[in-house]
Order: C-alpha cells, then sequence, then structure tokens
C-alpha cells in the first residue's frame, strides 16, 4: 500500500515545486509591508523577515537562494507601492521585478551565512553582515531615479519613541539594520539550535544598545513655540473651487494669532507673475490673517519656459521673493524617466503628460519674526538628507507641501505623513504634513505628534502649537554612519572572501588546477571508455 502523505512530506513536496517556492518566495517578502500605515503593525517588523529567511536559508542552492531573494523584493515593493496599481498598472509589476533584484545578494548571503549547520563564526558573521547586505539594497534603490525610499524597513516605527530616539543617533538606517539583526537572531532561534547563544547576544546587544541611547543621548531641547496653520479644502479637484475653499478657509483664521499659514501642493494653479491679481489676493489674506503665506505653484512659469512646482511665499505685500522649486520629482507621476524609451507608459496608465522641471538648490526661507522655515515638496519627505540638509542650514522648522488626492482610499495618505514624525526625530526639527486632502499632521522634534490628525474625510484650517527645537542631533552633526559601517562590513567580508579563494588555488596540489588538465582526463574513466 501507498504511505499516506502527511504534511511534512507535503511541506518538502511543495518546497521542491519552483512554482510554489516561488509563489512563496513572494508571499514571504510581501509580509513586512503590515508593519506599515495603514495597519501599522510595528511590532511586526521584528519578525517579519523570518520566513523569507528561512526560505532562502533552506534553499537546496545558492542559486535558488538568490532566486527566492528576487522574488521576495519584488513581493516586498508591490506591497509596500499597491497603492500605485490604479496609475501605472502593470508597469509596478514590472518596476517591482526589477528593483527586487537588489536582494539577490542578500538571497545568496543568507544561504551562505546560514545554510545548513552553521557554527557560531558563521551565525556572528551573519547578524553584521545580513542586515549590511539589506541597508545597501534600500539605499541603492533609494536614488531618486530609481523611485526613491519610499518604505525603508525602519521607517515602520515611526510611532515608536525609543526607536525615534535611536532615529536621532542614525537615522532611519539604524533603525532598518538593528531590525534585520533582530529579524536574523530570530531566524537562528528557530532553525539553528547549536548557535542560539550567538543569537541570544545579539538580541541582547540590540537591547543594549537602545537602552544605552535612552539613558545616555541627549534629546532637543524646546526653547519655545509657533503657532502654524494648517489649511486643508479637502477633495476639490478643479483648481478654481479649490483656490476658493482654501481662501475661505484662510480668512477663518483672522484673530487666530498665527505666525505662518501652510497650503498644500498645487494648492494655486496659475503663475503669480503672470497674474498679478491673484497676487494681490493672496496678498490681501495675508494681511487678513496677519501672517505670511506658504503656497504651493504648480504652473507654467512666465519667465521660463515649463512647468516646475514651488513653494512660494506670500506676505501682505505680495510675494516676498522667497520661492524654492522642488527638486526630486516623482517617477512617472512628474517626469518620465528616459521619456523616449518608456513613453508609452502614459497610454497604459496616469504617468506624466509632460515632465516638470527641476529645482536646482534647497532653500531656508525667513518670516518677519526671524522664524526660519525649510521647505519640500511632497515625495522630498521620504529622503533623509534633504531634511538633514536644511536643518544643517539654519531650518528652525520643517513644512512639507503634499497631495495624495489621487490615492484617497489607499495606504499612501497615511504612509506619508508617517514619514514626518521621522524626518523631525532625526533631525531635532518639528515638521509640518500640509496636504490638500488629508492625512495632514504636525510632528514635534522628538517625532511626537502635536494636535489632531487632520483625516482624508476632513475640510478645515487647524491651528498647531509647535514646539521648536534647539541644537543639532547627532544624526544631524555625523550623517548616516550605519550606511558607512554596513559598506565597511561588506568590504572587510568581500576582502576576506577574495583572500580565501587565492589561497585555494595556491594551495592545489599540481596537475589539479582545472577540470581540464592532462592528469584529470588520463586519470578519470569516462562513459564508454575505461
Amino acid at each position: 500500500m501507498q504511505r499516506p502523505v502527511d504534511g511534512g512530506d507535503l511541506w518538502e513536496q511543495r518546497l521542491a515545486s519552483r512554482w510554489w517556492r516561488g509563489a512563496m518566495a513572494l508571499l514571504a517578502g510581501a509580509l513586512p509591508a503590515l508593519a506599515f500605515p495603514e495597519p501599522s503593525l510595528w511590532w511586526w517588523a521584528y519578525i517579519a523577515l523570518v520566513p523569507w529567511l528561512l526560505l532562502m536559508r533552506a534553499a537546496p542552492t545558492g542559486r535558488r537562494a538568490m532566486l527566492d531573494g528576487w522574488l521576495g523584493g519584488a513581493g516586498f515593493l508591490l506591497a509596500v507601492h499597491h497603492w500605485l496599481m490604479p496609475s501605472l498598472h502593470v508597469f509596478i509589476v514590472i518596476l517591482a521585478l526589477l528593483l527586487g533584484l537588489l536582494w539577490v545578494p542578500w538571497g545568496w548571503l543568507t544561504h551562505r551565512l546560514l545554510h545548513g549547520r552553521p557554527g557560531s563564526g558563521r551565525v556572528a558573521a551573519a547578524l553584521v553582515l545580513l542586515p549590511s547586505v539589506w541597508l545597501m539594497a534600500e539605499l541603492v534603490r533609494s536614488w531618486q531615479y530609481l523611485g526613491g525610499p519610499w518604505g525603508l524597513l525602519g521607517a515602520s516605527q515611526w510611532q515608536v519613541a525609543p526607536a525615534l530616539r535611536l532615529a536621532s543617533v542614525g537615522g532611519v538606517w539604524l533603525l532598518g539594520f538593528l531590525l534585520v539583526v533582530v529579524n536574523v537572531a530570530v531566524t537562528v532561534l528557530i532553525a539553528v539550535a547549536r548557535a542560539r547563544t550567538v543569537a541570544l547576544a545579539g538580541l541582547t546587544a540590540c537591547g543594549a544598545a537602545a537602552a544605552g541611547v535612552w539613558a545616555w543621548v541627549p534629546q532637543a531641547k524646546e526653547p519655545g513655540t509657533v503657532r502654524i496653520a494648517v489649511v486643508q479644502p479637502g477633495v476639490i479637484p478643479v483648481p478654481g473651487p479649490r483656490f476658493e475653499r482654501s481662501a475661505e478657509l484662510t480668512r477663518r483664521l483672522a484673530d487666530r494669532h498665527v505666525d505662518l499659514v501652510v497650503w498644500g501642493e498645487s494648492s494655486v494653479a496659475q503663475d503669480l507673475t503672470t497674474h498679478p491679481g491673484l497676487s494681490r489676493r493672496l496678498a490681501g489674506l495675508s494681511r487678513t490673517v496677519g501672517a505670511d503665506l506658504l503656497v504651493n505653484v504648480d504652473a507654467r512659469r512666465g519667465d521660463t519656459p515649463g512647468i516646475y512646482k514651488s513653494s512660494v511665499l506670500i506676505g501682505p505685500h505680495g510675494p516676498t521673493g522667497q520661492r524654492y522649486d522642488k527638486m526630486r520629482l516623482v517617477p512617472f507621476g512628474e517626469y518620465i524617466p528616459a521619456r523616449p524609451l518608456l513613453g508609452w507608459v502614459t497610454s497604459v496608465g496616469k504617468a506624466a503628460g509632460e515632465d516638470r522641471h527641476r529645482g536646482t538648490r534647497p532653500v531656508v526661507m525667513k518670516l518677519p519674526d526671524s522664524l526660519r522655515i525649510g521647505p519640500l515638496v511632497c515625495f522630498e519627505s521620504a529622503f533623509p538628507d534633504m531634511s538633514r540638509n536644511l536643518a544643517r542650514d539654519g531650518a528652525q522648522v520643517l513644512v512639507v507641501q503634499s497631495s495624495t488626492s489621487t490615492f484617497q482610499k489607499s495606504w499612501a495618505p497615511a504612509q506619508h505623513a508617517s514619514l514626518a514624525a521621522l524626518r523631525a526625530a532625526e533631525t531635532w526639527r518639528p515638521m509640518v504634513h500640509a496636504t490638500l486632502t488629508g492625512e495632514s499632521a504636525v510632528f514635534g522634534p522628538r517625532g511626537e505628534p502635536v494636535g489632531p490628525r487632520m483625516s482624508t474625510h476632513t475640510s478645515a484650517a487647524t491651528v498647531y502649537t509647535v514646539p521648536l527645537g534647539q541644537g543639532a542631533s547627532p544624526y544631524v552633526r555625523i550623517g548616516p554612519w550605519p550606511v558607512y559601517g554596513a559598506m565597511a562590513a561588506l568590504a572587510v567580508f568581500c576582502a576576506a572572501e577574495g583572500g580565501r579563494v587565492l589561497r585555494r588555488r595556491t594551495d592545489r596540489p599540481p596537475g589539479q588546477g582545472t577540470d581540464h588538465s592532462p592528469d584529470q582526463r588520463t586519470d578519470q574513466p569516462t562513459p564508454g571508455r575505461p
């Protein structure tokens, strides 16, 4: 009689099937997305990589582990960016598969260090090298032309106070490194009994690092407050009525004693230099409120050709002359990379019909009361280096003007707003995240929420009493040192591997250097020949 197949045998059969294994790799890679908003299961990030690591560790060959790494990376990017599907359609799958290749080295290294019954040395190396190679994948895909740093693993900890304190020391990069360390240690505890002591030591080191930062690293000093109003008109697709609603909400701020009023991205659809009447209306609003307005102009500029997205500061007499042009544009949303080659994307999705023009430099704007603000536009709040540079240039408040109206009923608005908490904690500067349609939010210099969050169903003007931050955080002073450390660790590993290969070739006995040496051809039998 045929022996019935039990659960273990069935599992092994499915792992042996390349199609089943590929599907499991895609699913395992997608699991970390649950740690991000809207689910916001921040604790899940500490174990979310474990199924993916176990799968690559159990791969029969290093090549198969590389494939698991590739498919898992594609699954992760698809899950984190799934809300782009209505805009990019099938092209988002192509992008995920291309960028998923960045996790091929992670798959190979996982197999190289954890396959079989690794000893303490290999496990200790895994606790350093696997987080390092993960950081390299995140660093490369953070390049603006490859899509930018949306969905960095460390960003899942935006609401955890100890994690935000760590972010002030090493940025989102330090959070991502430590999260991968924990996932690797948990994987070892599950699958490698002989090296559990090393895994426990790794977990202890992570806990000690977090406790040490909490105990000894100073926090941002709060020397005072500033009153900032955020105007969120709501979902009004036509530019004219949207402007009128924003103006109505702004007039309601009279006698509220605000220092600055912030409108969202693309809140003004006409160039102010060619429409002086519009400038006069905005100047009148500034006089009514008794504060400057920061608006965002998305229009074809009169003095130069092309469309820009620009943050423009308006005073009681009109534009103050302080203007910031968006530098990092959204691929496919605001421009088409290699348009002659990829321009066909506009026929299958909502890609940009015309490329926006880029700004050339960051700008710190100075208000009449000497308050200095650093504007960013939408997508740029995802880049840690941009907010860090503004803090180094003297900005006291970071302001993001955004619009996620295309993705209202998705995870995108909540994900975008959460990034402001990280940027604030990294720089010790409060961040105001102002949108047209929600979610608008404000975070203090320690990454803590300030006042109520304005949901995607809200049309209102809300005044926030924002605590200012003082001093320079370790991350602002030193920069992304975890990235440099990861590079150094991988360089040492590559040098050691190269030396090991050279020693093998040097120690090989004469006559056994290649598979085609004369000794092998004469000494080894072949089929059909004695």
